[in-house]
């Protein structure tokens, strides 16, 4: 069980010691009062978060098992709370007698998920939630919570009613901190309400807000004081202490020394075991088979957790991506059941990243399996792929159900990941597909050296390679083209192969001239930014230049400009007018239908480990490493240490343990932001792009290494002359 004060995650105390000394000090309190007059009585059992929170509050309280128990010792004046104990397959029992028994005494109560609310209509069936969030809509909870704030209800199952003195709705809202559109075109259900004079009732469960993962914490702090000061008629009433799981690793001003950050790198390494995330063959049949829609929606790929009393891979039939964003009743995540090629690369690097800086050798086998998978066993390079005749030979899949779908962003990390795990093995049998890759790629991209959002198999077939490689085609979009124009700067600065050079510095030159006011992006121009440091930073590698040292400064010094003091890079939307094709929710109704950003506004004060913090933090140190400019340095360091910091840390779900969320907000210090996105959203964890990233560049960061100075020496030229045949 982890506790912890809400108070202790949002100010400068130090959350590993209070950790340690919670529990101890919660039992103390209880010793000292516990034969003062209660102030409360509550039916539920003895591990309700609500119980729990008051026990270490230090609120004397009495618990029953039934609301006879508790009725029948009730002394005057004390309030009553009656949890949901039977939820949500069973509604709360009181009879209309025992209202009217409490009513004549003058009892407050609240009660949660009635099966019976005199004067209230309500129905006989409960629904389940799923993007629907907490909406006040009262100035009950005071300055602190204001009308339209929003509140996460994870796992909710409610209970539909009629009341016109709602404090808390339940409806599908957009939004970050605020419902930016209101409570307009959605349906508004109570959430919890006034049932009375002396009564408050809740639709469903509120009690288990630690278990279910309510947020934000300090927003569910003010609820629950507001609550009991009404419950307990006392408006002085401090809460002080509130249970949270899970936790970020380190408070925000703790020292990040280089233990931490070599412990950051082996809890990354060992989450993916933990998380049971390797995948066994005996999964294909049962529950990759079964949580993989036959349509092919990535979108659907969610299925239970895998759990460690089930086979476990070994990583040569690949890892799954991570978890889903959405969060169950029980704190559980679900799994996503999409294999996708990226991810075994980048996995590979991490593991390989780990067995480099801490010197345990259980993670090279498993980096050697994953990328002999990835290459050979998979099939994604398998069929046209594997086909020397092929004009879509050396092209990886996206992933297992998309066999002949191309990500050209998607192939460069990939690659990147192959790369970089091969050469901190010392291992490069892989030197030809690498090469192969890149060049398919090469000879698949525009003129200009643009290749477009995603490629179709049965079109390079049909057209032929030469069409692609001889269009005029131009896409200012990072996100996609960017990196794999790193690829091309990389394979260049070691073959010498004159078109890598050519294609990469013309993309990035066309893509730069149309920086910021015709530059696309995916769901924010500050993902875009970080994208495009890279391939700057590695084109001064091979031509440095005052030119190409202004554009990387021009990029990295607008970014840097969002960087705040803890060392997280706040997100940005930029101007939607300008960009036709970014995908921003522009209503309650569209909220949680398409990707989206985990922000609102610009300014909501969110850091991005997904699309932004991840790639800012590898391409920022290779910037630093190329240019020797300090300013690059600090921003490097700055960020390094936020991420050690924000290291999901927590005891009851081992499974998240040592990860990364997509989500951080730094003002709170807490895992929350809009959970828009209908694929990735503010809880979701990804072995690759997240996990890998960080991990592996924290290693870096603690080598004082760039990734370029240590694969400067692997040898590709012979794997290159074998593989010019493809641009023949």
């Amino acid at each position: 069980m982890n506790i912890i004060s809400h108070e202790i995650l949002t100010s400068a105390g130090r959350l590993h010691k209070f950790l340690r000394k919670t529990m101890t000090v919660a039992c103390a309190t209880i010793a000292l009062t516990v034969s003062a007059t209660p102030r409360l009585a509550l039916v539920g059992n003895d591990d309700n978060d609500l119980y729990r929170t008051l026990l270490l509050n230090g609120v004397e309280v009495t618990r029953h098992n039934t609301v006879d128990d508790a009725i029948s010792s009730l002394p005057k004046g004390i309030g009553l709370i009656v949890t949901a104990t039977g939820y949500p397959e069973k509604r709360t029992e009181i009879s209309a007698e025992q209202y009217a028994d409490l009513s004549r005494r003058g009892t407050r109560i609240y009660i949660e998920y009635p099966a019976l609310l005199p004067g209230c209509e309500m129905a006989d069936s409960t629904v389940s939630g799923r993007l629907e969030r907490g909406v006040v809509t009262s100035g009950f909870f005071g300055k602190n919570l204001p009308e339209m704030s929003i509140l996460g209800i994870n796992g909710c199952t409610y209970i539909p009613a009629n009341t016109k003195s709602m404090l808390v709705a339940y409806a599908k809202v957009a939004g970050f901190d605020t419902a930016q559109f209101g409570l307009t075109d959605t349906e508004v259900h109570p959430l919890l309400f006034f049932a009375g004079k002396d009564r408050m009732a809740s639709t469903t469960r509120l009690s288990h807000f630690c278990q279910s993962r309510f947020g934000p914490s300090d927003s569910w702090k003010t609820v629950w004081q507001c609550v009991l000061r009404w419950v307990m008629r006392d408006n002085k009433f401090t809460l002080g202490i509130l249970p949270v799981d899970p936790v970020a690793t380190l408070a925000p001003d703790d020292n990040v020394d280089e233990n931490a950050r070599i412990n950051a790198v082996r809890r990354g390494a060992k989450w993916l075991s933990k998380a049971n995330l390797f995948i066994h063959p005996s999964w294909e049949v049962t529950e990759i088979g079964k949580y993989q829609p036959k349509n092919g929606d990535p979108n659907l790929f969610f299925g239970p957790a895998i759990t460690s009393d089930m086979l476990q891979g070994d990583g040569s039939r690949g890892v799954m991506e991570g978890h889903g964003s959405t969060v169950l009743a029980d704190g559980s995540q679900l799994y996503r059941y999409f294999i996708r090629a990226d991810v075994q690369g980048e996995t590979a690097m991490l593991l390989a990243s780990a067995a480099y800086v801490t010197g345990d050798k259980q993670y090279s086998p498993v980096a050697e399996r994953l990328l002999d998978y990835l290459f050979y066993s998979s099939g994604f390079r398998g069929g046209a792929r594997n086909d020397p005749d092929s004009c879509s030979y050396g092209l990886i899949s996206w992933a297992n159900t998309h066999p002949g779908t191309f990500f050209n962003d998607d192939n460069a990390r990939c690659i990147l990941g192959a790369i970089g795990a091969s050469a901190m093995m010392d291992n490069q049998r892989w030197n030809r597909y690498i090469v192969e890759n890149i060049l398919g790629n090469l000879r698949t991209c525009s003129k200009q050296g643009f290749q477009g959002n995603a490629l179709e198999q049965r079109d390079i077939q049909r057209n032929g390679w030469r069409y692609y490689n001889e269009r005029d085609f131009v896409n200012p979009h990072p996100h996609f083209e960017s990196w794999m124009w790193a690829c091309y700067l990389w394979l260049y600065d070691k073959t010498g192969y004159q078109p890598l050079l050519d294609k990469a510095r013309e993309g990035i030159r066309i893509t730069m001239e149309a920086y910021p006011d015709r530059w696309l992006s995916q769901n924010g121009i500050q993902q875009e930014r970080a994208r495009m440091i890279l391939p700057l930073a590695w084109l001064i590698r091979v031509e440095d230049t005052p030119q190409h040292r202004e554009w990387l400064d021009t990029v990295v010094s607008k970014l840097l400009e969002s960087q705040v003091e803890c060392g997280a890079i706040r997100e940005e939307l930029g101007s939607s007018a300008q960009d036709k094709n970014k995908i921003l929710v522009t209503s309650n109704e569209a909220y949680g239908k398409n990707e989206a950003s985990l922000i609102a506004i610009n300014g909501d004060p969110v850091s991005d480990m997904l699309y932004t913090c991840n790639f800012s933090f590898f391409s920022l140190n290779e910037a630093a490493h190329a240019t020797g400019n300090p300013r690059y340095a600090k921003a490097v360091k700055q960020l390094a240490d936020f991420l050690v910091r924000i290291q999901v840390n927590s005891p009851a779900h081992p499974d998240i343990d040592g990860a990364w969320f997509r989500a951080f907000d730094y003002d709170r210090w807490d895992y929350w932001a809009s959970n828009a996105d209908n694929g990735w959203g503010a809880w979701c964890t990804l072995t690759g792009w997240i996990q890998s990233w960080i991990v592996s560049t924290e290693a870096l960061v603690h080598k004082q290494k760039s990734y370029w100075d240590i694969t400067s020496d692997m040898n590709m030229k012979d794997a290159m002359k074998k593989s010019l045949w493809m641009m023949d």
